[in-house]
């Protein structure tokens, strides 16, 4: 597996496939392979032409771990976004990014607006503007000492997550608490780059996607049928909706 080097960090990556580049930043206690790989993303995109890419956030999957909140700023994950862009001698590359990934995508696309010719915000409405998504409490469900110990529903699904996938607890936790940042109205209606905001209709985590999406002068709402925040990841719906919009995307 291919790594590189961003702010000092080891970051894992793989790719696939010719194409124009498409950018794939998972979410939170999650990894490349559980959230792209798969579900197919890499192999649909793969198969539809582009040339896609995924990798692992510091703190997770087989990427470096570091453990100051204050080094989980999702302007710092955006960072590293760019950097692998960088990395590959990438000019410009369609984005999509699921839950706290939507959250560095929306970031990438602020920040960096020349590297990134489209987003895709999947996992993520309105909590990008109001709220942070994910409760602080679930970086105590990472620290306790085992899952008994969580009595929060939403905790005990995270940490039986992150459990089963091996990640390095003690990282996520800081994870959690250093990944919180919102932009105002007023950041959102800057990103003028095309972009597609998907949620499950039954997700509690994300917000509104239909609110999110009229703030930008670009946007269109995709709703995920009958799909709560995790298992909308690997939708068809979701798929064929963003083939779709990448196929009309300027």
């Amino acid at each position: 597996m291919p790594h590189f080097t961003s702010d000092g960090i080891d970051i894992a990556y793989i790719e696939e496939g010719a194409g124009d580049p498409v950018l794939l930043i998972h979410g939170f206690a999650s990894n490349k392979e559980i959230n792209w790989v798969g579900p197919s993303w890499m192999r649909t995109l793969v198969d539809a032409g582009y040339r896609a890419i995924a990798f692992d956030h510091r703190g997770h999957g087989a990427s470096g771990k570091v453990y100051d909140p204050a080094l989980y700023d999702t302007r710092l994950m955006a960072e590293d976004a760019k950097n692998l862009l960088d990395y590959l001698g990438i000019p410009r590359a369609d984005v999509i990014g699921y839950s706290m990934g939507a959250r560095v995508g929306a970031q990438m696309a602020l920040h960096f607006p020349l590297e990134v010719r489209s987003l895709v915000m999947g996992g993520l409405g309105y909590h990008l503007v109001e709220g942070v998504g994910l409760p602080q409490s679930i970086a105590d469900a990472m620290e306790a000492p085992s899952l008994d110990d969580v009595p929060d529903p939403m905790g005990r699904m995270f940490r039986s997550f992150a459990d089963a996938n091996r990640q390095d607890l003690k990282a996520l936790a800081a994870c959690i608490r250093g990944s919180r940042q919102v932009l105002s109205p007023e950041e959102v209606a800057r990103i003028y780059q095309p972009v597609l905001v998907a949620v499950g209709t039954r997700d509690k985590v994300a917000g509104d996607a239909h609110k999110l999406a009229a703030l930008m002068p670009d946007a269109v709402a995709l709703d995920i049928p009958n799909r709560d925040h995790n298992p909308a990841v690997g939708d068809k719906v979701f798929k064929q909706g963003v083939l779709d919009f990448l196929a009309r995307r300027p």
